[in-house]
């Protein structure tokens, strides 16, 4: 029997009619895309459409349309920005702090060449970060030396490899804490090399405990703050200004870990401990990270005696564990600019909070309800920050946080609630017309 005409006919093949690759690429709009993305990303994704069309997924015609709209909607990044409406300042999540415009600008400038460790009089090599370094010990006078790193594990990380060594860390066993992800403190430290010495019990340690515990194999002595919980009831703990006179005498350094990154004491979290109250009280070194309460980029920041700063920046550890130029460049910004979003944020008044919330409720058709928010990332932990939410239909959380912008709600009893604390005011509008498109995709 022969074949129809339709069948022998090689141009029948529907594969025949896929746009040629050179085709494609000489497309304008497909041009214009290599100004944010690679040759290879553009190609890839021309290859893909072709592949798509090849297995028929889609119309040979509708290749172009597909390439056109893969490269409109691809940035070089794959991280969206998202508007946070959860309530939680620093959201990890979401990225913790917000940089301020002041250290966005700063890392902008930085991009390029910059003369982070360079001095541009002499012409010589300088120290590295030393503006950020300046502004750190201009908010933070108590502090002798300063030392950046890039994030808060490295800091703890470079502080025990240095001081202790092989040796034991001394430590209550109330503070043996595990953060985020499943991530222990303990096992890091133990990662150097160095010996956890545990003193006290879970809820009760005393002094008499560190001081029984101090000896020749001693490295140092670590105070960690139990930022993401608390315990309550029946306990002890020892502060800080009475480990510093049994340290000093053993010869000892004493380390404290707060984390939470609150160079001065802040009113509205008056438990939450501070690195300046830390040093008077005598402590040898103070950890911080930059990307929470400070309200910076992520960077571990070690604040102390000039001499115990020293040596931990001279260990060959420092060098693997550095903060790079755009890290350097968005902290010293921060703390030179103006208050950043996280303390703005925090500091948000209730009323004018609520009043905002009545608005976008009006305007969306939503019910306004109290909303407590909280700092997030390990600090403030169990401190409400009274405010207000919009509770909408729950089912709208996941269109909202597919649309763009891209918003993070929280869905609590069977409402969306979109809390407005951490969100700019020039951003209402944007969010009701956001909830807008996402009731119509929902229809």
């Amino acid at each position: 029997m022969s074949q129809s005409p339709e069948r022998s006919d090689p141009s029948a093949d529907p594969r025949r009619r896929i746009p040629r690759t050179d085709h494609l690429l000489a497309q304008p709009q497909v041009g214009r895309a290599s100004d944010s993305l690679s040759e290879r990303v553009v190609r890839d994704i021309v290859r893909a459409a072709q592949d798509r069309a090849r297995r028929g997924e889609i119309p040979p015609e509708e290749v172009l349309a597909e390439v056109l709209s893969a490269v409109g909607g691809r940035s070089a990044a794959s991280l969206r920005p998202v508007l946070n409406a959860t309530g939680i300042i620093v959201h990890t999540n979401l990225g913790r702090a917000p940089l301020s415009a002041a250290a966005r600008g700063a890392v902008q400038a930085a991009a390029g060449y910059t003369d982070v460790e360079f001095d541009l009089g002499t012409g010589t090599r300088a120290r590295r970060g030393a503006g950020a370094r300046a502004a750190l010990l201009a908010a933070c006078p108590e502090a002798e030396d300063a030392l950046v790193v890039n994030n808060g594990a490295a800091a703890l990380l470079l502080a025990t490899t240095a001081l202790a060594g092989t040796g034991e860390v001394v430590i209550s066993r109330g503070e043996l804490i595990e953060i985020g992800a499943g991530f222990r403190l303990p096992d890091l430290i133990a990662s150097t090399g160095a010996r956890l010495h545990e003193v006290g019990t879970t809820n009760r340690t005393h002094l008499a405990d560190y001081t029984g515990a101090l000896g020749a194999e001693t490295g140092c002595v670590l105070r960690i703050h139990t930022s993401n919980y608390r315990v309550i009831g029946f306990t002890s703990e020892v502060e800080v200004a009475e480990l510093t006179g049994p340290c000093r005498e053993a010869g000892v350094p004493l380390v404290v870990d707060l984390g939470s990154g609150l160079l001065a004491p802040e009113p509205l979290l008056p438990e939450e401990p501070d690195v300046a109250a830390a040093l008077r009280d005598g402590a040898d070194v103070v950890i911080a990270s930059g990307d929470k309460l400070l309200g910076g980029p992520q960077a571990g920041i070690l604040l102390g005696r000039a001499d115990v700063i020293a040596r931990l920046a001279r260990h060959p550890l420092a060098r693997a564990v550095r903060a790079d130029k755009l890290a350097l460049a968005a902290l010293e910004a921060t703390l030179t600019g103006p208050v950043p979003p996280v303390l703005r944020a925090l500091r948000q008044d209730p009323e004018e909070l609520r009043e905002r919330t009545d608005r976008l409720a009006e305007r969306v058709g939503g019910r306004t309800v109290a909303h407590d928010g909280r700092v997030g990332g390990g600090g403030g932990a169990e401190v409400p920050l009274p405010g207000w939410a919009v509770a909408l239909e729950s089912d709208l959380a996941a269109p909202l946080r597919q649309g763009d912008p891209a918003i993070v709600s929280t869905v609590r009893d069977g409402d969306c609630l979109l809390d407005l604390r951490c969100i700019p005011a020039s951003e209402d509008e944007h969010l009701a017309t956001a909830i807008d498109s996402a009731r119509g995709l929902r229809r």
